[in-house]
């Protein structure tokens, strides 16, 4: 679970650097919200559209080497994207580097899944993986970005390469540890009905968490008129906020059941979205952007464990829709949101997204806890 849990971090990295590289080719290079959007949508198509596809490759084949390969491949596309000086270069690198994302996430969702067995709480390593990466990426981008700009970027490719071969040299101890645990995790039959109910949950979460990710920074530099350094502890605070959520959600649902917690979760979202859109001042609302990445992320290592729980034959397709497609799928509304951003700026973005995770709540009321009777479940 470590090696997995580092290699997810070092694999999110790569997505987290796209909303912190976003605002500095705004500033660097003069492009608009719109276009902005747009580079969060070429990570979202690249990381998002492949998932499932390959988790189902990921569930016939075997496929010891995509994780590395995925590394590597994101970590060289949004290293060279700073490099670039056409936007249709830097859209198509970024594009690349989400492809690589997509080649990660089924293969190693999988074989975490083997090495945590039936702990919630254990998944949530792996997951937290995920969110530590996001994390780490505004802080250590934001001194590079602001002394070198977009060009910087170059610097954050070493560590996928150095991933990448970690996990090859470490391929053939995962593939006995993974026929060891294959058989404990395959038992039932796959309940489609409730994972499609959670994969709508996952996308709801999603587009909140990548609109404010997008454009947390932005609204601290164009809003609250803060400086290059106080926008960056921003995401930061919303992502380190999330790193928290993930680790205690998964140690919560082994307490109170998963579905609870994902229904905790969403609904703890909405005032902490709230407070980060009207709390006065620059400080301030940066205790609400610890909270509101808090709240959207105490579901994160459950909707993963839940969705390979419906669908227990097939943990690689289960972990691209939950981890790739689902998770991925709110950067697709992200040139929507900058039609909102330009007509009413960063502020207005947020105060749409308060309203976004109510629809998550309605249908959590639709999960089961796996082995229960589909029906109706009263929210938290």
């Amino acid at each position: 679970m470590r090696l997995w849990g580092l290699a997810h971090a070092v694999d999110d990295l790569y997505q987290g650097l796209v909303p912190a590289v976003v605002p500095y080719f705004v500033l660097d290079r003069g492009y608009g919200y719109v276009a902005a959007g747009g580079l969060t949508l070429a990570a979202t198509l690249g990381s998002s559209v492949p998932q499932p596809a390959i988790g189902m490759a990921v569930d016939r084949m075997r496929l010891g080497r995509l994780p590395a390969a995925g590394i590597a491949l994101a970590g060289i596309g949004l290293g060279l994207s700073g490099l670039a000086q056409s936007y249709a270069a830097v859209w198509a690198l970024v594009l690349l580097s989400g492809l690589g994302v997509a080649m990660f996430h089924p293969s190693a969702g999988k074989a975490a899944r083997e090495a945590a067995g039936d702990s919630t709480a254990a998944m949530s390593v792996f997951a937290a993986g995920g969110s530590v990466g996001f994390f780490l990426a505004p802080v250590l981008a934001t001194p590079a970005l602001a002394a070198w700009g977009v060009r910087s970027t170059l610097l954050f490719m070493p560590p996928a390469l150095l991933m990448a071969y970690v996990l090859l040299r470490g391929r053939h101890r995962q593939r006995a540890l993974a026929a060891a645990r294959a058989a404990q995790v395959r038992d039932g039959s796959d309940r489609w009905p409730p994972f499609l109910v959670l994969t709508a949950v996952e996308v709801v979460r999603s587009v909140v968490f990548f609109g404010v990710s997008t454009f947390v920074e932005l609204y601290w530099l164009r809003d609250l008129h803060a400086s290059h350094a106080l926008a960056g502890t921003a995401l930061a605070c919303f992502l380190g906020g999330g790193v928290a959520g993930t680790l205690g959600g998964g140690r919560l649902a082994d307490r109170i059941g998963m579905v609870r917690t994902v229904q905790l979760g969403t609904a703890l979202a909405v005032p902490a979205l709230v407070g980060l859109c009207l709390a006065p001042g620059r400080l301030v609302p940066l205790l609400f952007a610890v909270l509101t990445g808090a709240a959207l992320n105490l579901p994160f290592a459950v909707l993963v464990k839940l969705g390979q729980d419906y669908l227990p034959t097939r943990p690689g397709t289960a972990a691209g829709v939950t981890l790739g497609l689902a998770v991925s799928a709110g950067g697709l509304v992200a040139p929507l949101l900058g039609l909102v951003a330009d007509a009413h700026g960063p502020r207005g973005v947020l105060a749409v997204l308060c309203g976004v995770p109510v629809a998550g709540l309605l249908l959590g009321a639709f999960l089961v806890e796996p082995g229960q009777e589909a029906g109706p479940r009263p929210p938290v």
